[in-house]
């Protein structure tokens, strides 16, 4: 199992795209990145905190590639707007990769330079080390199963699934 510690934007939208995908095992969303020692949710999205929102996907990479993983997730949002996606502006919001290992960071490094390609845009996603991730309260997690009729899950949320399945069909669950 290898689990990737992955930012692009409020974390209900990667945490559904992921619990979605064949060979994850698990997703947690968190807080990760920043300088407060026990973060919650009110104090990140003050953007006083440093940390960004995040998603910790472990997976089997017997069933999926690491690469299918990090191809999801700059499908998933945009890599080349700085601290927003969408609506959400801050930090709290950038996008981001935090390596755990010399060998993470490779991969996410090479995956911006595969991925660059695909837009006009410069990536300005950050690929640093992981520092100590904070589980999100309760309610965050798998929130769109949990709300699917929500106007967030609607209309932010479901187009990135489509674009995901778009891309990703033989890897994403219905």
């Amino acid at each position: 199992m290898e689990t990737f510690v992955l930012a692009g934007g409020c974390f209900w939208c990667l945490d559904a795209v992921y619990r979605r995908t064949r060979g994850v095992t698990e997703v947690v969303s968190g807080y990760t990145g920043g300088h407060v020692a026990d973060p919650d949710y009110e104090a990140v999205c003050s953007g006083t905190t440093g940390h960004a929102e995040a998603v910790a996907v472990t997976f089997d990479e017997s069933v999926v590639p690491g690469e299918v993983i990090l191809g999801i997730f700059f499908t998933s949002h945009n890599p080349t707007t700085l601290n927003r996606q969408g609506y959400d502006i801050g930090t709290q919001y950038r996008s981001a990769m935090f390596y755990a290992s010399d060998e993470q960071k490779q991969a996410f490094e090479e995956a911006i330079a595969r991925t660059q390609q695909d837009w006009v845009d410069p990536i300005v996603t950050e690929v640093v080390p992981l520092s100590a991730f904070h589980p999100a309260e309760e309610y965050h997690q798998n929130y769109y199963d949990k709300h699917p009729s929500a106007g967030y899950c609607q209309v932010i949320i479901n187009p990135k699934l489509a674009k995901a399945r778009k891309y990703y069909a033989e890897w994403l669950t219905a």
